[in-house]
């Protein structure tokens, strides 16, 4: 069984459902986000099934921004309820107030069915569990869409961000290979300027050899290449293993960010490979950053 893939947080579906005149459309939109966050969009009078709707996206997804959308529509026997209770108490409540002021003036129908509850796009309570089913309906095709996109999605990240891990371990090969062949040189170079700044100084010249070795150690970058090429090593094992590491790979890249930092810092010389070394260390930190950019939208 192959390991479940990397997904993408960016996606979008939807899907349309129809049942006994009434047609239940439900939209899901998702970005990144460090969390899920979940945020639900209906008509009004069908608040009752928000809970439901979000517990479905909890149940499906782990992190990202998912956006769902409600839309109900009915055919013409069921398009709008009115409320006749609500309706003739507001219309009982205008005349007292008339007739209290002694004001003559007709009732506005269409002021009326514009007041809070008195029409209603929600179905009757003996339509309601049937609609609700179809919403049902409608958000298990939407989250199988969604996901299936996100799957999607994620093969071409994984792909982008293995091509760009590729470059990020042939600039940190080729810096380590430099960086091995400078060291001696660039301790001997230190060597000789030490003896011509002290020149007439009694100093042991064994001593300043070993300065000069000592601070050619310092500058040395082995320890940080091995780390990047471990960290380099892990960031290829999760994207091989898939599931939920955006995380892992975002704390990863941040580790190797700080390699090539401190690689950079402990650059030093003027000649061509002290300058090779400083380029390719900025090269690797502008892919190191680019993967940064990418790993925010895996899941």
């Amino acid at each position: 069984m192959s390991p479940p893939a990397l997904r993408s947080m960016t996606a979008y579906a939807q899907a349309r459902v129809e049942k006994d005149g009434w047609a239940v459309q439900l939209s899901m939109r998702s970005v990144n986000h460090r969390f899920l966050d979940v945020r639900v969009k209906m008509p009004e009078g069908w608040d009752a099934l928000e809970m439901e709707i979000r517990k479905g996206v909890q149940d499906r997804f782990r992190r990202g921004h998912v956006e769902v959308t409600l839309q109900v529509q009915a055919d013409k026997k069921n398009a709008v309820t009115i409320h006749r209770e609500i309706a003739a108490a507001y219309l009982a409540g205008a005349q007292s107030l008339l007739k209290e002021y002694g004001m003559k003036s007709e009732p506005d129908i269409a002021a009326i069915l514009r007041l809070p509850g008195v029409a209603s796009s929600a179905p009757p309570p003996e339509e309601f569990e049937k609609i609700a089913m179809a919403a049902r309906a409608a958000l298990a095709k939407a989250a199988e869409q969604l996901d299936q996109m996100r799957c999607a999605e994620g093969r071409l990240l994984t792909e982008e961000l293995a091509r760009r891990l590729g470059a990020v371990e042939s600039a940190a090969q080729q810096i380590e290979l430099l960086a091995e062949k400078a060291r001696p040189a660039y301790a001997r170079r230190l060597e000789a300027r030490l003896k011509e700044l002290l020149a007439g100084y009694a100093v042991d010249p064994g001593r300043v050899a070993q300065e000069a070795a000592f601070v050619a150690e310092r500058s040395d970058i082995t320890e940080e290449t091995a780390r990047l090429r471990s960290h380099a090593k892990q960031f290829r094992a999760l994207l091989a293993n898939g599931g939920e590491a955006g995380k892992k790979l975002d704390f990863l890249l941040q580790e190797m960010q700080r390699e090539a930092n401190t690689l950079l810092s402990k650059s030093t010389g003027a000649d061509e490979d002290g300058l090779r070394v400083t380029q390719l260390g900025l090269e690797l930190k502008s892919e190191i950053e680019k993967l940064r950019e990418q790993v925010q939208n895996v899941e």
